[in-house]
């Protein structure tokens, strides 16, 4: 068994191409042997946002905090707190804060292999 605080756990500032003011987390990890799935937080300050990207594998999201876009191919999905999405390997997506004066938080569940 594990338990941590979000606030105990180190933030790195995501340097891929395409992202712009966007943080990261990983609260629950295979340092932590979970069996499956880890846990990553994404924090995307007003006017940030992650690359335009696909992979092969699904993940699974919650927003904890703000309001933000959920991009794909075809069409926008408007996010908020509380929301859930699911993205399936090989969606094409991108997260955009749509806020100018907080952050969006994001609860991303992958599985372990691609923390």
């Amino acid at each position: 068994m594990h338990v941590i605080g979000l606030d105990k756990v180190e933030k790195t500032i995501l340097r891929t191409e395409g992202a712009k003011g966007v943080y990261k987390q990983i609260p629950l990890s295979t340092k932590d042997a979970v069996p499956t799935f880890s846990f990553r937080v994404f924090t995307v300050e007003p006017g940030g946002y992650t690359p335009f990207h696909q992979h092969e594998f699904e993940h699974m999201n919650y927003v904890i905090n703000g309001e933000g876009i959920l991009v794909a191919e075809d069409r926008e999905y408007q996010l908020r707190e509380g929301d859930f999405a699911v993205i399936l390997p090989g969606e094409k997506h991108q997260f955009k804060n749509s806020s100018e004066n907080q952050n969006l938080l994001i609860i991303c569940a992958v599985p372990k292999e691609h923390e």
